[in-house]
């Protein structure tokens, strides 16, 4: 069964399944990376999401190497280009991320920006034009906006919940950010704008400003975090998104792997040593195992059935894996299911946000 498609923008179809390359450079090979592609290809995957800081874990000598095999690839196995749909992210931090949030400086990219402004992300998309080898990006998106940035917009993430008003900074405009991103469409460098990590707040900003000038292009998707562990989505930002026709690009729609039932690089990032989190997983799994489910495939496809999601973006590095995901493309989860997975959601709401 193919991989079925969604419509995000006008002349901008992709599949419902989004491969992630983060691993690309680091626990991938290039050979292997192409292997896992060609199999993601071939299955009816279209879409393909990275970033200027991939692999990671980030190092200042792996930096790229992401979308450098993407882009090797494209061009290796002859792929017309209006064939795939490439996604790339900026990330003019000052931070870079690590299991515990944000800390240290990643100075090898543009000697560790402050902020994201015009100029940063001007040389952003040129440089990822380069390692993509390719002449336009379909999909350029703000990686962070700006929130971990010295001197800038701050919003807590990363299992903070609670705002506080003296941790903001003054902030790069939004005017100036779309200008720029404005400048890169008509160029042609870019297709379509998309943000990440982002606020019902930050959302609607952008959404503003675009609207007064013709000229800046508007967001036409958000890339946060969704899965049956983090719905988070739901509380705010889906409002938002279905009255302005804006899709969800689900990222970690397995939790970083707990969701799978095996050990993953997600025992690192959320402590499984914490009672809610692990009866919430359990609870899951259970399920998956009363009406004859793969986990991934019952959290895939719990994913893949909300109204305002377009694609899950998940990551794979091993063939099996990628396969495990694609199966789950077929897989419909019935009213029944999907009243034990609310009653499990309702007892232990979102562990791992």
């Amino acid at each position: 069964m193919a991989v079925p498609l969604f419509n995000l923008a006008p002349d901008l179809s992709v599949s419902r399944l989004c491969l992630g390359t983060m691993t690309f450079g680091e626990q991938n090979s290039m050979s292997e990376s192409f292997r896992l592609l060609d199999h993601a290809f071939d299955a009816g995957i279209n879409f393909f999401d990275s970033a200027e800081m991939y692999p990671v874990p980030q190092r200042a000598d792996t930096q790229g190497r992401s979308e450098e095999h993407l882009g090797r690839w494209v061009r290796d196995r002859k792929i017309p280009r209006d064939r795939v749909v490439l996604a790339t992210k900026e990330s003019s931090i000052k931070f870079s991320m690590k299991v515990s949030g944000p800390s240290g400086q990643m100075t090898w990219i543009r000697d560790g920006p402050k902020c994201l402004d015009a100029w940063n992300i001007s040389e952003a998309i040129d440089n990822s034009l380069l390692r993509l080898r390719t002449d336009y990006i379909d999909l350029f998106q703000i990686h962070w906006s700006d929130r971990f940035c010295i001197f800038n917009r701050y919003v807590p993430m990363f299992g903070k919940f609670e705002y506080d008003p003296t941790h903001q900074y003054s902030a790069i405009t939004v005017e100036e950010q779309l200008e720029a991103l404005g400048r890169a469409v008509s160029s042609g460098k870019i297709r379509y704008v998309g943000l990440s990590n982002e606020t019902p707040y930050g959302v609607m900003k952008f959404l503003h400003v675009a609207k007064r000038v013709p000229s800046y292009p508007k967001v036409v998707s958000v890339q946060n975090c969704y899965s049956l562990l983090c719905r988070t989505f739901d509380s705010g930002m889906a409002e938002c998104c279905h009255h302005e026709r804006i899709s969800l690009l689900a990222y970690s729609p397995l939790a970083m792997g707990i969701l799978s039932g095996r050990y993953s690089e997600g025992e690192s990032r959320y402590n499984l040593s914490n009672s809610i989190v692990t009866a919430a997983v359990m609870g899951y799994l259970k399920i998956a195992d009363k009406y004859g489910l793969c986990p991934v495939a019952l959290a895939i496809a719990f994913v893949l059935r909300h109204p305002l999601v377009a694609s899950a973006i998940f990551g794979a590095t091993k063939r099996w894996q990628l396969q495990e995901v694609l199966d789950a493309c077929s897989v419909e989860l019935s009213p029944e299911i999907v009243a034990e997975i609310n009653q499990i959601h309702a007892n232990y709401p979102n562990p791992c946000p």
